[in-house]
């Protein structure tokens, strides 16, 4: 099994890690051409070529602050239909979540993860969207996997999920 984090955006980073949390891959994602939808095709199109069906996917939910909101949405709904048609299960982290996860901190601006996420977990990556996708990763990890020693912020935001 594989747990895979999302960061759905115009480059949207994909991190899939393997049981032990050890990273198998880490890039980020875009789709080709310059005009939508053909762009945003395909980009879900090539994501969906990374995931396999008895993959554990985790996906950043949906920031309502974006100042690309109706395109981010058009991909965020297209990767979980996409999903959805290939009967693959999902999980959404809100960004909130996924900060806190990773920093103790929901409200953690973009350039206050780098540091935690290092100090976590060893691992650092030039794009801050496959470091979120790595994070998302492995709260997907903290859903599926019982016994992972997790921080008390960290359990607190997988109970929340659970609990949606």
């Amino acid at each position: 099994m594989r747990f895979i984090g999302l960061d759905p955006s115009t480059k949207t980073g994909f991190v899939a890690l393997n049981t032990a949390g050890e990273v198998l891959e880490a890039k980020e994602l875009t789709g080709a051409g310059k005009e939508d939808p053909a762009r945003m095709a395909s980009l879900i199109e090539t994501i969906m070529r990374q995931i396999n069906p008895d993959d554990m996917v985790c996906i950043e939910g949906f920031g309502f602050a974006s100042q690309q909101a109706v395109q981010l949405g058009g991909i965020g709904w297209g990767i979980r239909m996409a999903l959805y048609r290939r009967g693959i299960l999902y999980q959404e982290a809100s960004p909130s979540q996924v900060k806190k996860f990773a920093t103790g901190k929901g409200n953690t601006p973009k350039d206050g993860m780098p540091v935690p996420i290092f100090k976590r977990w060893g691992f650092e990556h030039k794009s801050n969207n496959v470091t979120d996708a790595f994070v998302i990763a492995q709260i997907g990890r903290a859903l599926t996997l019982p016994g992972l020693e997790l921080t008390k912020y960290q359990t607190e935001v997988i109970q929340a999920i659970r609990a949606k």
